[in-house]
């Protein structure tokens, strides 16, 4: 199962998230649920990366994604986390066995 966590201040706006696991529902290469959660993750990461050039702590491996703000979110980085956040929850509304999401209220650490 993939396990999407999005990690949000008190406030509601998310500062972070973790993507870890794989579906299982087709061979690796073919998984559309895998290759939905992970377009939608890595787009989200290289946009706060590339385009708006925010610094972040990040750990990436194979079935795992990882990314932290360091400085508190605004209206762009909160722009790219609510869209990223709406395309997994639609991912896990077509396969709720295999992908879960979690939204954590805590403060950054």
């Amino acid at each position: 199962m993939i396990v999407a966590e999005i990690y949000t201040q008190t406030d509601g706006k998310i500062f972070g998230f973790s993507i870890d696991g794989h579906s299982n529902t087709a061979p690796r290469g073919y998984d559309i649920y895998c290759a939905g959660v992970s377009t939608v993750a890595q787009a989200a990461f290289m946009c706060i990366d590339e385009h708006l050039k925010r610094d972040f702590q990040c750990d990436f491996a194979s079935g795992k994604l990882s990314l932290i703000l360091d400085d508190p979110p605004d209206e762009l980085t909160e722009a790219v986390f609510q869209t990223m956040l709406i395309g997994i929850r639609e991912i896990e509304k077509l396969a709720p066995q295999a992908v879960k999401l979690i939204i954590k209220k805590k403060f950054p650490a």
